[in-house]
């Protein structure tokens, strides 16, 4: 995907999400500024994480350096260890995800054990006239699974307080 589809997929998803989250229950002017207050919540830190892996296109490899399971684990770890950055993560693995499966080229998943890149033959090229199209339908499956995991799993807009009754000395006793 080019970076005009990963702001499209991280604004959608952020919108998207954020009703998800609210869960509004009436079309009300309260209900309606909660909604709006969860949208603003999660749009920079996903928008952030959705173009942060294209920082490698300055430095390293481009689908390589930061477009890898790795980076997505260290993102994911900073709730964990210091309690901040709880939505980055979903732009990150959402890049992620468009880049296999939205692009014709794919990315090095296991990068630096292995600089092969994975892809499916359902992606395009970044400069097709269909590449929208793709991020949109993409981006609606991850919306879907996203609210079947708060729904049915666990609550998404509570993992940060999950996160927080980690026992700090379990923390404290994670290698870094």
């Amino acid at each position: 995907m080019n970076k005009k589809g990963h702001v499209l997929n991280a604004a959608l998803l952020s919108v998207g999400l954020g009703v998800v989250l609210a869960s509004p229950t009436t079309l009300s002017a309260s209900a309606v500024l909660d909604t709006a207050e969860k949208v603003a919540e999660l749009s920079v830190p996903i928008v952030l994480g959705a173009l942060f892996p294209d920082v490698d296109t300055a430095f390293g490899k481009h689908r390589k350096t930061l477009h890898n399971v790795f980076v997505l684990v260290i993102v994911a770890a900073f709730p964990v260890l210091f309690g901040n950055l709880q939505y980055v993560w979903m732009g990150v693995a959402t890049h992620l995800l468009l880049d296999v499966v939205g692009s014709r080229r794919g990315i090095a998943v296991f990068y630096p054990l292995t600089s092969q890149e994975w892809g499916l033959p359902s992606g395009v090229t970044t400069s097709s006239a269909r590449a929208d199209l793709v991020t949109v339908v993409i981006t609606g499956v991850e919306l879907g699974v996203l609210a079947a995991v708060h729904v049915y799993v666990i609550s998404l807009d509570r993992t940060a307080s999950v996160v927080g009754a980690i026992p700090t000395s379990v923390v404290n006793a994670l290698p870094v």
